[in-house]
């Protein structure tokens, strides 16, 4: 099968995929010409973007600064709701150490992160 190997190419095959996407819907017949095209272009961008543009995992202080965001604590709110220190927080954050198992068990239960993620795993 074809693979795109260009900035240019990649660019081209994106905006077709702009042109073929209003004419498919959930309704459309898989026998479509215009879906059958739309899914072999995505397919192709898609290894395009998993061999140009990979996604890395996050790192835990980059998921817990995120859950931070979302549930509105700063360091020290975090700091009590874990029944740590504040600089203990900030020795997180900043890669500077990593939680012992208690701590990494808290994390995973209090911030609802995956303990996946919070082991590293």
């Amino acid at each position: 099968m074809a693979k795109i190997t260009t900035e240019i190419a990649y660019k081209a095959t994106m905006e077709r995929i702009e042109e073929l996407l209003p004419l498919v819907d959930d309704n459309t017949p898989l026998d479509d010409k215009n879906l059958i095209e739309l899914e072999l272009l995505s397919n192709l961008v898609a290894d395009y973007d998993d061999e140009h543009y990979p996604i890395k995992k996050p790192s835990l202080m980059e998921v817990i600064k995120l859950r931070m965001y979302e549930l509105g604590l700063n360091q020290n709110k975090l700091s009590e709701l874990l029944n740590i220190s504040p600089s203990r927080i900030s020795e997180y954050l900043s890669g500077k150490s990593e939680p012992t198992l208690k701590v990494a068990r808290d994390i995973s239960k209090k911030l609802n992160i995956d303990p996946h993620i919070v082991l590293g795993v």
